[in-house]
């Protein structure tokens, strides 16, 4: 399929969550633009560098425009709605402002749990990582989250770097997402008590 991206470092995106974004630059008003004229569909990806035209990773989230704000001067507020992963085959030689690229959609399963202990490992250290960064957190809400929810949800909004981001994305599986999760929480608290720093290469 062919695909719209925007490359935004350090945002990432998965299924079944949303990612606000607030659409300044006159590209990417073209890019939505464009979508809101079409399919409303948005692939959001990282590019590896911050530069421009930078190379993308391989794999990002296709999101479909859910909420839209057009403002007077063309600017948009949008929510993305995550609707699947996609790999990028190649990217495209184009006219248009916005880059464009070839991909195909990664069939992820659904509806995927993890064991009790996978849970209770991860909002342990979730709950030791919150405290440490001085975050407060609702922990009654997060017992009710649905694993993917819970797993996904925090992945995305979770202070990493790019790198780990992308890692995070592209983990094949919740488990394996989770898992991760756990190592880079424990990292990153090692980080910020003054230790050597550690991020994910």
């Amino acid at each position: 399929m062919r695909l719209s991206i925007f490359p935004l470092p350090g945002a990432i995106l998965f299924p079944g969550l949303q990612l606000p974004l607030h659409i300044f630059e006159p590209r990417y008003r073209e890019l939505v633009g464009s979508a809101l004229a079409k399919d409303r569909l948005i692939g959001m990806i990282q590019p590896q560098q911050s530069r421009e035209g930078a190379p993308l990773y391989e794999v990002g989230c296709l999101g479909r425009i859910g909420d839209v704000e057009a403002m007077e001067d063309g600017r948009y507020n949008i929510v993305l709605d995550g609707e699947a992963r996609f790999r990028v085959i190649r990217e495209l030689d184009v006219t248009t402002a916005f880059r464009q690229v070839e991909a195909e959609l990664i069939d992820d399963p659904e509806d995927e749990v993890l064991s009790s202990a996978e849970r209770g490992n991860f909002e342990f250290e979730a709950r030791r990582f919150a405290q440490i960064q001085g975050y407060s957190v609702d922990w009654d809400s997060v017992e009710r989250l649905d694993d993917e929810t819970l797993i996904n949800g925090v992945a995305q909004i979770a202070p990493f770097d790019t790198a780990s981001k992308q890692a995070l994305l592209e983990a094949p599986d919740l488990s394996a997402r989770c898992e991760l999760m756990i190592q880079l929480m424990q990292f990153f608290a090692l980080r910020d008590d003054g230790d050597e720093i550690v991020t994910l290469q």
